[in-house]
């Protein structure tokens, strides 16, 4: 076998079954491959942000990583935008990037790239093969960094080392093993509880199943205390029977607030808070100086072992008080955040997949998302916009079982639309809301906090999307995905109704004042 061959059969071994994929000619004997060893699908994004931010939904639904193929370093530059995100979600990627044949790249081509530089702040490891026989060593090296660090990992092939024959499988090493919990940690951070003051538990990552929460909000209960979920969380399950909680807010100087009746925050599986940007006379780390922070379980160890310990140290063996849930009023008339949340919540199938890259409007969306069926919701994790088309993309391909809604804003929907392509190709039940108010709000926020009252023609020409307006159903039926607009409450609920009741892939474009 050769190079590519056995870099594949490597990939499958170790339980690679989706590759997203914007190959080259230097991947060409990679993508030759894929028929000869079978057993991964490989699935077409028309953009490489369609193609990274694909397998970070992907990979964020299922736990396992999902490969991308992706050409040279202009390809993978197109990409990295998502693989932030994917970063900042601790979500397992392998990227293999293709790259010029060894005896070729000291002639500097017109491609020709630093991939390693381009690869390492979005990458826990970067490797390039050495060798034809290697090369599949060099990939499951990848893989095990991408496991052990729960981050995106990079392998760079060079051409000739896939086409030549000499290729070699060894065995898959086992996975890294998570399941650490520090017991004398448990024990200092049980004892501070049970003494005076209101503990804030912060909980991130694999806490925000819904064991974890469950366990948070026990302890919470039996100190008094109160739980958070991290900004932007990665996954977030939602449901009867599973308790609902609040992410820290936005602004820091909101976080403060929220904190100040508080004299301990522990950490679960995440990390201390810090504020979006640098605010005028804002901390960065918006916690209050009475509050002493501590650590239960740190981003690589065992969150929900560490809150299931914690819990029996405490003595949190009593279920909390069931909290009143939101009573959701149908939208009636114009639409507003509000009413498109609501929407959503009102008619979202039982065990939905929400992606929520409403920006400005995505707020709404969990303040009701308490009164809806059970489901999962996956957030913008980075700040990198673009990502949810892409995401909903490989969370769909995750779970064929299981309805996705986009929660999306228009101007962020435009960084990746050509997502919907591929969800047209491969049939998946995905329904896109597109908040559609045609402006960048959150810059328009932000220019109020900087105290830019009436901006000029330049600063609001950078805000605006309008003139022209981009026209969503237009686009949306170019890319084979059929799609309606809705301008009431009760438009967007029959929308939502119809979309989620046919299979395959829909648009709705939510039209916003």
């Amino acid at each position: 076998m050769n190079g590519a061959e056995s870099l594949l059969t490597a990939a499958r071994e170790a339980g690679v079954t989706t590759c997203f994929a914007n190959p080259g000619t230097t991947e060409l004997p990679l993508v030759e491959a894929f028929d000869s060893v079978g057993g991964i699908r490989t699935v077409l994004g028309l953009a490489e942000g369609v193609v990274t931010g694909a397998a970070d939904g992907y990979a964020r639904i299922t736990g396992l990583p999902a490969m991308t193929l992706l050409h040279l370093g202009p390809g993978f530059a197109n990409g990295i935008a998502n693989l932030h995100n994917a970063r900042r979600a601790r979500t397992p990627v392998l990227n293999v990037i293709g790259e010029h044949a060894t005896w070729h790249q000291a002639a500097d081509a017109p491609l020709a790239a630093d991939i390693d530089s381009l690869a390492r702040p979005v990458s826990c490891r970067v490797v390039r093969t050495t060798s034809t026989a290697a090369a599949a060593g060099e990939f499951l090296e990848v893989r095990q960094a991408a496991l052990r660090e729960r981050m995106p990992a990079t392998l760079i092939a060079a051409a000739d080392h896939m086409w030549t024959d000499g290729g070699e499988v060894p065995a898959v090493p086992a996975e890294p093993d998570r399941s650490t919990v520090d017991e004398q940690r448990v024990a200092g951070i049980a004892k501070l509880l049970a003494g005076p003051g209101r503990p804030v538990l912060l909980l991130g990552g694999e806490a925000l199943g819904a064991e974890g929460l469950r366990l948070g909000a026990r302890i919470a209960a039996a100190t008094g205390g109160r739980v958070f979920a991290e900004r932007n969380p990665a996954r977030l399950e939602r449901g009867p029977g599973v308790p609902t909680v609040r992410s820290l807010p936005y602004f820091p100087e909101d976080t403060l607030a929220a904190l100040a009746e508080h004299t301990h925050l522990v950490l679960v599986g995440t990390g201390v808070p810090v504020s979006f940007f640098g605010y005028q006379g804002q901390p960065s780390v918006p916690v209050p100086e009475h509050v002493q922070v501590h650590t239960l379980a740190d981003l690589d160890e065992d969150a929900v072992g560490a809150l299931a310990a914690l819990a029996e140290a405490a003595g949190a063996d009593a279920e909390p008080p069931a909290r009143e849930q939101p009573v959701l009023r149908p939208p009636e008339g114009e639409l507003h955040a509000k009413a498109v949340a609501s929407a959503i919540a009102l008619e979202q199938p039982d065990g939905a997949i929400i992606v929520n890259e409403g920006v400005t409007a995505a707020a709404a969306y969990p303040a009701v998302a308490g009164a809806a069926p059970a489901h999962t919701e996956l957030a913008l994790t980075g700040g990198a916009i673009g990502m949810g088309i892409p995401v909903a993309t490989g969370a769909a391909l995750a779970a064929p079982d299981r309805p996705v809604i986009t929660l999306q804003a228009d101007g962020s929907a435009a960084y990746t639309l050509q997502g919907l392509w591929t969800q047209a190709r491969e049939g998946l039940d995905v329904t896109t809301v597109i908040c559609a108010n045609s402006r960048y709000r959150i810059l328009e926020a932000e220019l109020g906090r900087a105290g830019v009252r009436r901006p000029g023609p330049a600063a609001t020409g950078m805000t605006s999307l309008a003139d022209p307006g981009a026209d969503w159903v237009a686009l949306a039926t170019g890319f084979g995905v059929p799609a309606v607009r809705a301008t009431t409450g009760e438009e967007l609920r029959t929308a939502l109704r119809r979309a989620t009741a046919e299979p395959g892939p829909h648009l709705i474009e939510a039209v916003l004042p």
